[in-house]
């Protein structure tokens, strides 16, 4: 079992590195930093500290190749959906769209979730409010901040899921 190390930087609380066997590299993190697993909210732009297993990965088989990964790997479509409504039994889950709660998409306009790492944060079991879709993804341009995942270009989430292994795990902070 392997632990991937994300840090926060000391000058700017919303970009951290990533460190792990073989990577190391630069990440974003949430627009309002990072925050202990207990005290995040859904919605509050943090990044959850703590050690998570890594669950399975989603992409975009319109844009690229399924990646290369010892864990499950999921092709999505434009009928998937991430419940982020804590009211819902189907918080924090993957949900088909059309739904009636709210969610976000997980086919975007933009690249963000053309590759998406699902991390175990509050989903065994989901507690409602205490954050949903805490994921690792692509960057925007420039590590611009997340709304509490953790992004990685393109070319470094390719060579982390290549790398990971099941029972791995993501240390935050």
């Amino acid at each position: 079992m392997q632990t991937w190390q994300v840090s926060q930087d000391n000058a700017d609380g919303r970009r951290g590195r990533i460190v792990g066997p073989l990577l190391d590299a630069p990440c974003a993190l949430g627009l309002a930093g990072v925050v202990g697993a207990a005290q995040k909210k859904e919605g509050d732009g943090k990044t959850p500290t703590g050690t998570y297993p890594l669950r399975r990965v989603f992409y975009r088989p319109d844009k690229m190749a399924a990646p290369v990964c010892a864990l499950d790997v999921i092709s999505i479509s434009p009928e998937f959906g991430w419940c982020d409504d804590p009211s819902s039994p189907d918080y924090n889950k993957l949900v088909r769209l059309p739904f009636g709660a709210s969610h976000e998409k997980m086919w975007r306009d933009d690249t963000l979730y053309d590759l998406v790492l699902v991390i175990g944060h509050n989903d065994d079991p989901p507690m409602s409010g205490l954050g949903s879709a805490i994921f690792v993804h692509i960057a925007k341009d420039g590590f611009e901040p997340t709304e509490g995942c953790i992004a990685l270009t393109e070319p470094v989430l390719l060579t982390l899921l290549r790398a990971v292994r099941p029972g791995d795990q993501l240390k935050i902070g």
